[in-house]
């Protein structure tokens, strides 16, 4: 990530011309450093040479799509990835969440809208907490390290992942709504389906073994949201 110092880069994968270069102006008259590659096979090797902090990713790229290309960048970048869509099942847009996407906008969309959720995106705590660690039996979330591991293993999980659960953690007695969750991490002015929380809930507990029906780590409060449970 850039320094205080340094606009933020902010790269957009698009195929239409128009709008990544409406997207791309709009985002460079707010303050940041912003370029766009019109195809996914451009954006990974982009990605790994310019390091930009929020992707802009379009889902209905030609050839390597952004679900692909989603995946590809969770292997080696913690960029926050903003998934763009003209397709409106609900499928879809799970898919992008699953693949490691932090949010998402279907098209059409307010362009003003788009650089309020990348900038609501840069809001969100990056930088090394002092906070203890915090466990839930083998479960240790380390707030400084951003790192979570089980037992003996590091668990790999997206930024938007680890703020879920270190959120939780953080009040481990307190039941939060997703609108809770929303407000805390993607912030107050967030507009959208609450139910992309539920979306990375569901990836945290695949990858922690966490069965919903008799969850150890991630409890739901049927009727409110989520806490976190005791590990027992």
């Amino acid at each position: 990530m850039n320094n205080a110092h340094t606009p933020h880069r902010v790269l957009v994968v698009e195929d239409e011309p128009v709008l990544a270069g409406t997207v791309v102006n709009y985002l460079n008259r707010a303050g940041f450093e912003a370029r766009a590659v019109p195809t996914g096979t451009e954006a990974v090797p982009a990605v790994r040479e310019w390091s930009p902090d929020v992707v802009v990713l379009d889902l209905g790229l030609p050839g390597l799509d952004g679900i692909e290309v989603c995946r590809q960048l969770r292997g080696f970048s913690d960029c926050y990835v903003i998934m763009l869509t003209a397709r409106v099942e609900e499928d879809d847009t799970l898919t992008g969440l699953s693949a490691g996407a932090d949010d998402y906008m279907t098209k059409p969309f307010s362009v003003r809208e788009l650089v309020a959720r990348v900038q609501a995106q840069l809001r969100r705590p990056r930088v090394a907490s002092a906070a203890l660690q915090r466990s839930f039996g083998p479960l240790v979330i380390d707030p400084g390290a951003r790192r979570v591991t089980l037992g003996e293993t590091v668990i790999e999980v997206t930024p938007t992942e680890f703020d879920v659960l270190e959120t939780l953690s953080a009040r481990p007695t307190t039941a939060f709504s997703r609108r809770d969750l929303i407000d805390a991490i993607w912030g107050p002015s967030w507009v959208g389906d609450e139910h992309l929380v539920d979306v990375h809930i569901g990836n945290l507990r695949k990858k922690l073994g966490d069965a919903a029906s008799q969850p150890r780590y991630v409890t739901t409060v049927r009727g409110h949201g989520y806490r976190m449970g005791t590990g027992s």
